[in-house]
């Protein structure tokens, strides 16, 4: 079993490895990586956009990190930041966060990457009404243009949180010209990565292609990029050892099983992630506006028996969202919910249903997620929570759940952000995207989160991050089921892939042998 530590500290030495690939696009031997050919990807999830301002499930990261780069980027390994679009930045005073730009940068439709680019697509996502990154923006007063490549956040408070926010969603810059036509860019994304938008099928294939004018002139190795969706992980697998893709990820250990079997015919990759399942709570709708209904479901889940069951024991169960042995998590707070059906039970004859209740359960319709379902349906069954299951497509039932605020729970993953800070301004912030209701944080949960931003010192913000934990846990704002591996099962013919601690595979300076 994968133990958080030995798995955090193994993923560290394969950033080191020669597998890792410098700036110089040359591996650690000084051989120079084959150039040409379309990678061909399985991929499980159709997007729910292309704009990375509007999108809102983390599966679409692996299509927007090859269209568009970051301001800044991240370590696989640790997440620790490091340059991107911007070549450095720094902190003049605790409330002025300044970036100094790339110079010589282009948008894929020719227009200029400078600092008004940058202010108008930082602009776009504090104020347009259908921004998702809303809630991690909240600090920034204003952006100002200091010169061609240098912009200056003003801020309200310090944020010490925002360059990692800016290695996400936020900080993937969208060409302003082309995001001006409105909703028609969700589906005609323009960025500066080393891949360029080709087309995109509904639950069938999204196509890119390399940029030749990328930036970083040893990018992209590859001709193109193939996304093929393929939504049952059985099917998307055998493509892979059939040949008729090089590469498939966010695969269930029922899958690396099969593929370990495969011997040298695939390369399996399976690597410690802080990405968790987790049961997400509409709480301003009868039942679980009522916390004594949402702890009774904490009590009522078995994590270990979640863990062995759905991921077979190659997981971690999980309190909150910050993994057991990651430097922002307080490990005082694990077994916080210990399985308890009996005072499940109580809970809820406190809460007035003294005879069990009845919940909405939403969730995705393919196999392993129906399998989760039932392990999930059969605990709360047992502690007098009666669940009625929807299922559909991911994007679907994120549509349904998150925006038009249907149904009581979803069971989703929760894919993990560069900063710690994020998940609880995501999740539980008033304008977090995954905060169905809008319902404000407790005050002292808000309090604690502007703590958890504004402090420089990482001993301040770890007491921060506890407190945002330990108010999650007691106002049973989610129900954390277990932290998953990533697991990416690839052609041998794939040269340069590195796994990253959030689960989500960068294709960007991949090459095919042969």
């Amino acid at each position: 079993m994968l133990t958080r530590r030995h798995a955090l500290a193994s993923l560290g030495a394969l950033a080191a490895s020669p597998l890792a690939l410098s700036l110089t696009g040359r591996d650690s031997f000084g051989q120079t990586p084959k150039r040409g050919g379309i990678l061909k990807i399985a991929a499980p999830f159709n997007p729910s956009t292309l704009d990375p301002i509007t999108g809102g499930t983390g599966s679409d990261h692996m299509l927007l990190y090859p269209m568009y780069d970051t301001l800044v980027d991240f370590e696989p390994a640790t997440l620790a930041p490091k340059p991107g679009l911007a070549t450095s930045w720094e902190f003049p005073d605790p409330k002025t966060l300044v970036f100094t730009l790339r110079e010589g940068v282009k948008f894929h439709d020719g227009e200029p990457f400078d600092a008004a680019a940058v202010k108008a697509h930082l602009d776009r996502a504090r104020t347009d009404p259908r921004s998702a990154v809303k809630a991690e923006l909240q600090s920034i007063e204003a952006v100002e243009v200091l010169a061609p490549h240098k912009v200056a956040l003003r801020l309200s408070r310090p944020d010490t949180a925002l360059p990692l926010i800016m290695a996400d969603r936020a900080g993937m810059i969208t060409s302003p010209k082309a995001a001006a036509k409105g909703r028609p860019f969700d589906r005609d994304p323009v960025g500066t990565g080393p891949f360029k938008f080709e087309k995109w099928n509904d639950n069938d294939v999204v196509v890119m292609i390399g940029n030749p004018d990328y930036w970083n002139r040893e990018l992209p190795h590859l001709d193109g990029l193939t996304f093929r969706i393929i939504t049952d992980l059985n099917t998307a697998l055998r493509s892979v050892l059939a040949g008729e893709n090089h590469f498939t990820y966010r695969l269930n250990p029922q899958q690396k099983l099969v593929a370990d079997r495969m011997g040298a015919k695939v390369v399996v990759s399976a690597s410690p992630t802080i990405a968790d399942y987790h049961l997400l709570f509409n709480y301003k709708r009868t039942p679980l506006n009522n916390i004594k209904v949402r702890q009774a479901i904490n009590y009522a889940i078995d994590r270990e028996g979640f863990n062995r069951a759905a991921l077979m024991g190659l997981g971690v169960p999980a309190q909150t969202m910050l993994p057991p042995g990651y430097w922002a998590h307080d490990a005082s707070l694990d077994g916080f919910y210990k399985h308890d059906p009996e005072k499940a039970r109580v809970l809820l004859k406190e809460a007035g249903y003294p005879d069990g209740v009845d919940v909405k359960f939403f969730g995705y319709s393919d196999q392993a997620s129906q399998q989760r379902h039932e392990i999930i349906m059969e605990q709360l069954r047992q502690a007098g929570i009666r669940a009625s299951m929807t299922v559909g497509s991911s994007a679907d039932m994120y549509q349904r759940f998150t925006v038009q605020g249907e149904g009581d729970m979803l069971l989703a993953l929760w894919t993990g952000r560069p900063d710690p800070s994020q998940p609880f301004a995501l999740v539980y912030g008033e304008n977090g995207f995954n905060n169905v209701g809008k319902v404000p944080p407790p005050p002292e949960m808000a309090q604690a989160q502007i703590e958890s931003q504004s402090a420089v010192d990482p001993d301040v913000r770890k007491r921060a991050f506890a407190k945002l934990e330990r108010y999650a846990l007691e106002y049973a704002l989610s129900c954390e089921l277990a932290f998953v591996p990533g697991i990416e099962v690839y052609s041998p013919n794939v040269e340069g892939y590195v796994p990253n601690l959030l689960g989500k595979p960068k294709f960007n300076a991949l090459s095919l042998k042969g």
